[in-house]
């Protein structure tokens, strides 16, 4: 008499055949959408871009250009262009790098330690995300302004920091300041601390170890987060409109020096400075593109840490 079957142990039906060879390995094509779907997708995403990202690009390399190269090159020798290129620039540079050691800092307690009051670091990170950088603006002018809390105090020791450069940059730190840490904490959550315990293990001291270790395993990230800070800097307007001013030549940055060009009717002008501003931005861009494909291969392996 033959044994009863045990179906606990029997084998799992078979797929069928769009399915693959094994009981459980699925084939692409069972998954992947039909070709209309993909090709509507891709045309959608195309078709957003274009119109709300392409063509406003050009439109302003257009309108800059259409008084022709005289017109465009006359616009950006103007002293208060001038100006407001050296206050752009020196404003990212006092920015970006301020932010950067404070988003290290801040990834690094973050990600590394557990620590009372964390919860509260994160959310005061991402307040520059939810608060207006006009009210930011405002909250320095009450502050440091010649009717706030240190007006007085600034006044008697001929300190200046509301409609000249020390305002500017520090709107430019507090809107730029989250880019750096939260393109680091998931980065270095992900990444653990074994790393850095191995290293300590072995003898390393602390700087020896972020240097050595640390640092390696974010600079990718790190770069990321330097080059969308400085980006946002370049392009920052609230905040520094409500602290700079409007003194022409002075305290206007390119953003400021456009709106003034564009309200007087200079409409090539603005257009023209307009242009600059968005080719700092295409640099920016066309950099990280270049880094990712000529570090593609340890980019990859960053991921795979």
């Amino acid at each position: 008499m033959s044994q009863p079957r045990d179906h606990s142990l029997q084998d799992p039906p078979a797929l069928p055949p769009e399915f693959g060879t094994g009981p459980l390995v699925r084939k692409n094509s069972a998954i992947t959408e039909p070709a209309w779907v993909r090709w509507l997708l891709i045309g959608s995403a195309l078709g957003f871009l274009s119109l709300f990202l392409l063509l406003p690009l050009a439109s302003v390399f257009t309108e800059a250009l259409r008084d022709g190269w005289g017109t465009y090159v006359s616009a950006l020798r103007e002293p208060d262009a001038y100006s407001a290129v050296k206050l752009t620039l020196l404003a990212a540079a006092i920015a970006v790098p301020l932010n950067l050691v404070f988003g290290v800092a801040a990834a690094w307690c973050i990600a590394k330690f557990e620590f009372r009051g964390k919860q509260l670091l994160i959310s005061l990170i991402d307040l520059p995300f939810s608060v207006s950088p006009v009210v930011a603006g405002l909250v320095y002018v009450l502050i440091f302004g010649a009717h706030g809390w240190a007006g007085g105090w600034l006044a008697e020791h001929d300190i200046k920091i509301i409609f000249a450069v020390p305002g500017i940059a520090l709107a430019t730190i507090f809107v730029t300041f989250p880019f750096i840490a939260r393109e680091l904490i998931p980065l270095m959550q992900e990444q653990g601390t074994d790393d850095e315990q191995a290293a300590l293990t072995l003898g390393a001291g602390g700087f020896r170890t972020f240097w050595r270790v640390t640092l390696p395993n974010i600079k990718w990230g790190l770069l990321y987060g330097v080059l969308l800070c400085n980006a946002r800097a370049f392009g920052e307007f609230g905040a520094v409109s409500v602290v700079s001013g409007h003194i022409r030549g002075q305290t206007n940055t390119l953003p400021l020096h456009i709106e003034i060009l564009y309200n007087e009717y200079a409409f090539a002008a603005a257009f023209a400075v307009a242009s600059l501003l968005a080719a700092l931005a295409l640099v920016t861009l066309a950099l990280k593109t270049f880094l990712e494909w000529r570090y593609a291969d340890q980019l990859a392996a960053a991921r795979r840490h």
